[in-house]
């Protein structure tokens, strides 16, 4: 992982394929609509992340590296992610920057339609007076998780998937200076985009595949 600043925007993502990505989302609207979907929102996330100045940026993949059609390798490094849960899939992203030498890393997904650049600008700069910053999610977990320096425990012991991530996080953050950004509304459910017209051309949410 070559270093250039000294601080590293982590977004994982999983390679878009047919019936292997969404499947909450799926289960409602279909895996083309929610393929559509999912292909949509890491396009949104590659354009929102291109705005960052001075960050050097690294996909991790959830199979293999990517195509470069979504993800343009002259701007984000690719690599794959390791690990037998979500957990150890993001400890190990952090390791890889923090072991290259970067003093801020941020990480979020590629599922957030409600992220903006300002977003990821105001973590970032809250690193500057905090050791971690977290984006808290609507359904009880995080979007995004900014850290100085390792804090293995945030990463273990997680039911990950489920409403109590974010609690169980923050409790491991307890003496830790901690900024938190404003909540956010992934996207795992139908209900998630449900009534937002962005998303009504990618389906009709009364047929399935």
């Amino acid at each position: 992982m070559p270093r250039t600043p000294k601080q590293a925007l982590l977004i994982l993502t999983r390679n878009p394929e047919l019936g292997k990505c969404k499947t909450r989302l799926a289960a409602t609207i279909g895996d083309s609509a929610a393929l559509a979907i999912y292909t949509f929102l890491l396009k949104h996330t590659a354009a929102v992340s291109r705005t960052l100045k001075n960050t050097d940026k690294h996909v991790f993949y959830s199979e293999r590296l990517g195509d470069g059609q979504i993800w343009d390798p002259a701007l984000f490094a690719g690599h794959v992610q390791q690990g037998p849960d979500l957990g150890a899939r993001i400890e190990h992203a952090f390791k890889v920057a923090f072991a290259a030498g970067y003093r801020k890393v941020v990480l979020i997904g590629s599922d957030l339609y409600e992220l903006y650049a300002d977003d990821l600008a105001a973590a970032f700069a809250s690193l500057d007076t905090h050791q971690a910053v977290v984006g808290p999610a609507t359904d009880g977990g995080y979007y995004l998780l900014g850290l100085t320096r390792p804090i293995p425990d945030l990463f273990r012991g997680k039911a990950w998937g489920t409403d109590t991530v974010l609690a169980a996080t923050l409790n491991d953050l307890e003496g830790v200076p901690t900024f938190l950004l404003p909540p956010r509304n992934d996207i795992d459910r139908y209900e998630d985009i449900a009534g937002n017209p962005v998303f009504a051309p990618f389906f009709n949410p009364h047929s399935h595949d």
